[in-house]
């Protein structure tokens, strides 16, 4: 029996160590990591192999198993360090069910002929291995099989049982973590610390729970939009050989803006929720420990203070808006602990609204729109995750007439590299879309009429897009995206506030919420202020409303 089960026990614990060592970019050596980190990576494989054992009575068949998710465990790393700039953490593994439900977000990244190769040699190799090896039960007894499994179970229990203890302590920078911790000791770690729940009654929130303002305040509230574009961020900085008219909306929006400037958000390339979060809860990454990697976990079973709940609070109807499944990330049960009335997600869309491979930034803008039109002047909240821009863009090839040249770009590639160029160009086709949708929307949120509410729009990026080969021809930009802040009723603001240094998305959902009661209170000094003006024209037999508003406008800019 001995002979039957130890021989591919040892086999297997160099073959993990080999394919840790595969790891992009590269750890330590084992030998070079402190001795509870081995203790942890020896526990591992004692208790993976165990329970493999037990369910497949087949030894080389468990080796091959294991190794072979490691394997798989290790390229994923690999390919997410490539795209995102953060290896595989303990966290990433409920995206395997993920990339099951919606794998155009995650298998192009692996590689879809690299999936399609591996998933049929995992199946030929079941299949062979069922067939070849021999059962331990049936060779041995199942008693003697039993007893191997429980030994060897035994046997892991105390080295996790030290090594958890004596791990050093995480620093939550995943890449630091993996090179300290090696990868089996680094993922204990990360599962141990995700258990611990969101502590929300410490939690230093700037959303304070606020009274409700009166009736005769709440009139005066504009409705506000607030738009996180999907990879949204400026190229022309970074490359020359981007148009410089590539965002005209977006310029005349800055050119007006409450506020506008760079923003510093907790994502490259993907993990959209983590941005999402951080401007709608205002708690930045320090303040979410562990759970800054996928802080929806947490927030779909405990409430936060938030911005949503602070419109509501204010008398505003809140609604999400996002062309995607609302089980994605378990929206469906975070938007309305947040507060949000309604969720608007891609069933309320048609196929045919699509750009590319998904709901188009203008299908989203008109949607918006109608919900502007229908809100019989109640305030609106409306808070829209645009989808347009995700990617992969690899999948897409550039429209000629749409995608803008890049001369500079063209002028420099190398053979082999116009692949990158493609992405760009379908990029900023993609990018031409959101602007496109920003101008729609500032033009839905001008008043219609002289008793209509204003509108206040909020614009940012929540990460820049996945694009690792055109990075490594021509550099990486800064990582940080735009933000603006407009208001229909630009006049009634001093000066429009530029931050020269960049400010954390965390605090962009307080500006918002800063903006608006400003703006809201100005709005009752001005009525205040005009229907005095009024009672004394009207007193000198000047009462026309047409005049009257065009006095309270007046009086307004002298301001």
């Amino acid at each position: 029996m001995l002979g039957a089960w130890l021989p591919p026990l040892l086999v297997g614990l160099a073959v993990t160590l080999i394919i840790e060592a595969l790891l992009r970019p590269p750890v330590p050596a084992p030998w070079r990591r402190p001795p509870s980190t081995l203790a942890v990576h020896l526990g591992s494989w004692l208790a993976l192999f165990a329970l493999c054992l037990l369910v497949l009575q087949r030894p080389w068949f468990a080796l091959v198993l294991i190794a072979s998710l490691q394997l798989v465990v290790v390229q994923s790393s690999n390919t997410k360090s490539t795209t995102l700039r953060e290896p595989f953490i303990c966290q990433d593994f409920e995206y395997f069910l993920d990339a099951i439900l919606h794998p155009r977000l995650y298998v192009p990244f692996f590689g879809i002929a690299l999936a399609i190769a591996a998933s049929t040699a995992g199946a030929l190799a079941i299949a062979a291995f069922l067939w070849f090896e021999p059962s331990l039960s049936t060779r041995h007894g199942a008693t003697a099989f039993l007893a191997t499994c429980a030994m060897l179970s035994v046997a892991a229990v105390p080295l996790l049982w030290w090594g958890l203890r004596h791990l050093p302590k995480c620093t939550l920078n995943p890449q630091q973590d993996l090179e300290r911790l090696g990868l089996a000791s680094a993922l204990w770690a990360y599962g141990r610390l995700a258990l611990t729940p969101l502590d929300t009654e410490q939690l230093d929130s700037p959303f304070a729970a606020p009274k409700a303002r009166p009736d005769a305040e709440q009139a005066h509230l504009p409705h506000v939009v607030a738009v996180q574009s999907e990879s949204f961020f400026d190229p022309r900085p970074w490359h020359p050989g981007v148009p410089g008219d590539l965002l005209p909306a977006f310029d005349a929006l800055k050119r007006d803006a409450l506020a506008q400037g760079s923003l510093q958000v907790p994502a490259w390339g993907a993990n959209t929720v983590r941005t999402e979060c951080a401007f709608l809860t205002g708690l930045d990454e320090q303040a979410l420990g562990i759970h800054r990697f996928n802080p929806y976990r947490q927030l779909a079973r405990r409430p936060v203070p938030n911005l949503v709940a602070r419109f509501k609070a204010l008398g505003y109807h809140t609604v999400c808006v996002h062309p995607y499944p609302a089980s994605f990330y378990l929206r469906d049960r975070v938007m309305p602990r947040l507060g949000f009335d309604e969720f608007i997600d891609s069933a309320h869309f048609s196929d045919n609204q699509r750009d590319g491979q998904y709901i188009a930034d203008l299908a989203v803008a008109n949607k918006v729109g109608t919900l502007l039109k229908d809100s019989d002047n109640e305030p609106l909240f409306v808070f829209v995750i645009t989808m347009e821009n995700h990617g992969p863009l690899h999948l897409e090839r550039p429209i000629p007439p749409d995608a803008p040249t890049l001369e500079a770009l063209e002028g420099t590639a190398q053979p082999g590299q116009h692949a990158a160029t493609d992405d760009l160009r379908v990029y900023l086709r993609h990018l031409r879309n959101a602007d496109g949708m920003l101008d729609l929307l500032r033009t839905a949120l001008v008043p219609s009429t002289p008793h209509s509410r204003h509108g206040v729009l909020c614009w940012y990026g929540d990460h820049v897009p996945i694009m690792p080969a055109l990075y490594q021809q021509v550099g990486e930009p800064s990582g940080e995206t735009s933000y603006a802040i407009w208001s229909s009723r630009t006049s009634a603001i001093p000066q429009t506030r530029i931050h020269a240094e960049p400010i954390d998305v965390s605090m962009l959902g307080v500006a918002l919420l800063e903006r608006v009661m400003e703006m809201g209170d100005q709005r009752d000094a001005i009525d205040r202020h005009g229907a005095s003006d009024r009672h004394d024209e009207c007193d000198q037999g000047v009462c026309d409303p047409q005049d009257a508003v065009g006095q309270t406008q007046n009086h307004q800019e002298q301001e």
